[in-house]
């Protein structure tokens, strides 16, 4: 059975650590076994195996799709004493621009957002959106933990904040489904904010 018009965008690696269990090679094997055509890698707060994963994709004529599962600050960056964090977002390079612009907001999350994790903040989004297409992730997304806390029209403005950043064509509602409860929830919010 072939599944080329399918395409996983939210994928982590042995580099996430605790999280991701698939090693590069592993992953891209099955790829192609299953007649895909292309992959993204998304890893938790690093890009530690883009490279990696670049060389072997491409050796393989699969289209890599460079990508980071990144931590957003609920505030600023510089924020070490809130309650909440952070939040996951999906950034992907669309571009030369986007692959340059998420290598310096991974940076920037490394250097100056660090709060139990690399965090970056809706003012570097802003900076550095261009070639940058975003998902909003998992239920640990801002948008789907406001949809939790039955927050609907919170979660709305938080997807127009995000349109507003990253551009209509740029910014897409993330659907996942492991069988979870909460993403049964998630997903029905998402699908009314989408209409």
């Amino acid at each position: 059975m072939t599944q080329k018009n399918f395409t996983h965008l939210h994928v982590h690696t042995e580099f996430s650590l605790l999280d991701g269990a698939a090693r590069i090679s592993d992953l891209l094997e099955q790829v192609k076994n299953l007649g895909m055509d292309s992959i993204a890698i998304t890893d938790h707060g690093t890009m530690y195996g883009v490279i990696d994963f670049y060389k072997s994709a491409v050796k393989l004529g699969i289209k890599p799709i460079i990508g980071c599962e990144v931590y957003l600050a609920p505030h600023s960056r510089f924020d070490k004493d809130s309650d909440t964090k952070y939040f996951h977002l999906v950034l992907l390079a669309e571009n030369q621009e986007g692959y340059k612009n998420l290598v310096r907001l991974v940076s920037i999350a490394a250097t100056e957002g660090m709060y139990y994790k690399p965090r970056v903040d809706k003012e570097i989004l802003k900076k550095y959106h261009a070639g940058l297409i975003a998902l909003s992730a998992c239920t640990a997304g801002e948008i789907p933990k406001a949809i939790l806390q039955d927050n609907f029209s919170h979660a709305v403005e938080l997807a127009k904040e995000y349109v507003e950043i990253f551009g209509r064509e740029n910014f897409f509602l993330e659907i996942q489904n492991h069988g979870l409860p909460e993403e049964i929830r998630v997903r029905d919010g998402l699908i009314k904010i989408s209409r």
